[in-house]
């Protein structure tokens, strides 16, 4: 007697299916989701109900609820202090600086590694340059005191050894700018390198191997065919980082500055932490790192709009 054959169940299309089976289809996934979720709700989502005291008067004594509104004052107060402009040259002169100077140099660092066809080799450059990023911020601060201080740093031995004079460099305000995008190249290309090499490796190789018989050299492999393969990425790369343009990092900055070079050093972070923390002048300093954020959001959707304008898939 014949086998009777199963009948298949219907496959049901993925936009059918409804969420509650969705999820418990996919149990384990929304698990791994969950401290990442519970994270962002609870140091992300929950403390921007705080922001209210920016349009207050906000007093520790009176709690937010008493005390009394103001309105926009405190936002007009930090447009018209005259460290204002000061903070925005430094926080903006400082952001386009990494712009120029950081912001090509993961995806340079990538192109080369990608050129090494030696695995060992290459699983060794990657773990040397990922290690800098490791490395607390103190540490790189201290690292860069023992290299360029005037009595005893490596840099100022070298320059007196050639001049028979030294370099104040970590006094001079004009050179601070410097100093910092040079740590965060040091500290982060090489960690950068990880989004761009995961884009490197979905490249169609099939398309070097053609543009090889076509006689094309390795500059124009990656001039024709690497860089426009990975465009995408670096479009939505350069989208965040334009996002944010007036964060510089307040622990980096806080570490490196002071009062020889306070003019050129401070910077929006830093400014908040010193009226808010130090000052206790919580309404204000609100206002401030809202008015930062609130900037922040506006370049981001700009930026977007402005890749989507010409052609780009930007964020969302």
């Amino acid at each position: 007697m014949a086998k009777r054959r199963r009948r298949k169940k219907p496959v049901v299309p993925v936009h059918r299916i409804s969420t509650p089976l969705y999820m418990r289809r996919h149990f384990w996934l929304y698990l791994m989701l969950l401290p990442g979720l519970i994270y962002f709700i609870m140091f992300r989502y929950v403390p921007m109900g705080g922001l209210v005291i920016a349009f207050k008067d906000y007093s520790p004594f009176r709690g937010i609820a008493n005390s009394p509104w103001v309105g926009l004052q405190q936002f007009q107060k930090f447009f018209e202090t005259p460290d204002f402009f000061r903070l925005l040259r430094n926080t903006l002169g400082i952001n386009l600086l990494q712009l120029v100077l950081y912001f090509p140099a993961p995806i340079i660092l990538a192109l080369l590694m990608n050129e090494v066809r030696h695995s060992a080799y290459k699983r060794l450059v990657q773990t040397m340059v990922y290690v800098p990023h490791f490395v607390s911020w103190v540490i790189v601060a201290s690292l860069t005191y023992q290299l360029f201080n005037v009595t005893d740093g490596a840099f100022n031995y070298i320059v007196k050894a050639i001049t028979g004079t030294t370099v104040d460099i970590l006094s001079k305000s004009g050179a601070f700018w410097g100093l910092i995008v040079g740590q965060d190249i040091w500290r982060e290309t090489g960690y950068g390198t990880i989004i761009f090499l995961a884009a490197l490796s979905g490249v169609d190789q099939e398309m070097y191997e053609a543009a090889r018989i076509d006689g094309a050299n390795r500059l124009q492999l990656t001039w024709y065919i690497t860089l426009p393969a990975i465009r995408n990425t670096i479009i939505t790369m350069l989208i965040l980082r334009i996002g944010g343009m007036l964060n510089t990092g307040y622990e980096q900055i806080f570490l490196m500055r002071n009062d020889l070079n306070m003019e050129m050093a401070d910077v929006f972070d830093t400014y908040i932490y010193t009226r808010g923390i130090k000052n206790g002048q919580y309404s204000f300093s609100t206002a401030a790192g809202m008015f930062k954020s609130v900037v922040g959001m506006v370049l981001v959707f700009g930026s977007d709009k402005l890749a989507k304008k010409f052609g780009e898939s930007g964020l969302y």
